[in-house]
C-alpha cells in the first residue's frame, strides 16, 4: 500500500513539475531525460483528470452516462492523439528532425495533459451549473466552450514546445513548423469527427441510456441547432 501511494505521488510529481516549471520540462524533454517516466505518469495524470471531467458531464443524465462518459472522455484526447501522432512524427523525421518517436509523443502528451488540468480546474464550474440549471443545450454549449478553450490553449502550449524541440535541428526547420500549423488543423478536425463518433458524453433528456448512437449529422451542424434553440429560432 505504502509502495502504491509513493508511486502515485511520484506520477503526481511529474505533472506538477511540467506545470510549475514548463521551460525546465521541455528542456528534460528535449535532452530525452527519463522519457518513459514523463509519458507514463502523463497518460496516467491525464486520463484521470479527464475520467473526473467525464463522470461531472455524463451525470446530467444518469450514472449510467456518468460512467460511460469517465471512460469515453479520456479515450477521445488519447485516441485523438494515436491517429495523429505518426503524421507529424513521419513528416518531421522526413523533413530534417532528429528527435526520437518518444521525443514527440511526450511532448504531446505535455498538451494533452495540460488540457486535463485545465478541464479539471473548470469542474466546480460545470458542477455548479449541473446542480443549478436543467437547460440541456445550455450545458452542452457551455462544455463545449469550456473544451474549445482548454484545447487552445493545449494547442498553444505544443506549438512552444515544438518550436523548442526543433531548435537544433535548423535543417528543414521552416517546413517543420508549416507541417505542424498544418497538423495543429488536422488534430482539430481529427478530435471534433471522432468526439462526434464516440458521442453521447451527455446524454439526451428524456431518453434512454446509450453507449454510442446512431452516425448522423455532424458535429458543427449540432452546434449551430443548439445555438438556436437557446436563442429561440427553433
Amino acid at each position: 500500500m505504502v509502495q502504491r501511494n509513493l508511486q502515485a505521488t511520484r506520477y503526481f510529481t511529474t505533472l506538477i513539475e511540467l506545470l510549475r516549471d514548463r521551460s525546465a520540462f521541455l528542456e528534460e524533454i528535449r535532452q530525452g531525460v527519463k522519457l518513459r517516466s514523463k509519458i507514463t505518469s502523463l497518460l496516467i495524470c491525464s486520463s484521470l483528470f479527464f475520467a473526473i471531467y467525464g463522470v461531472i458531464i455524463g451525470w446530467f443524465h444518469s450514472w449510467e452516462q456518468a460512467l460511460s462518459s469517465a471512460i469515453k472522455l479520456p479515450a477521445l484526447y488519447l485516441i485523438t492523439l494515436l491517429i495523429c501522432f505518426p503524421t507529424l512524427y513521419f513528416f518531421n523525421i522526413t523533413f530534417g528532425s532528429r528527435k526520437t518517436g518518444g521525443q514527440h509523443f511526450a511532448m504531446l502528451l505535455t498538451s494533452v495533459s495540460v488540457i486535463s488540468v485545465l478541464l479539471f480546474s473548470f469542474a466546480p464550474i460545470t458542477l455548479f451549473f449541473l446542480i443549478s440549471t436543467y437547460n440541456y443545450q445550455f450545458y452542452k454549449l457551455l462544455n463545449v466552450g469550456i473544451f474549445a478553450i482548454t484545447g487552445f490553449i493545449g494547442v498553444k502550449f505544443l506549438y512552444e514546445g515544438m518550436k523548442l524541440l526543433s531548435k537544433e535541428d535548423s535543417e528543414g526547420l521552416e517546413t517543420r513548423m508549416g507541417v505542424l500549423r498544418f497538423w495543429l488543423f488536422l488534430y482539430a478536425f481529427v478530435g471534433t469527427q471522432l468526439a462526434w463518433t464516440l458521442r453521447p458524453f451527455f446524454g439526451s433528456p428524456g431518453q434512454p441510456f446509450e453507449l454510442f448512437r446512431e452516425m448522423q449529422g455532424n458535429f458543427y451542424l449540432n452546434i449551430v441547432e443548439a445555438i438556436g434553440e437557446i436563442l429561440g429560432f427553433r
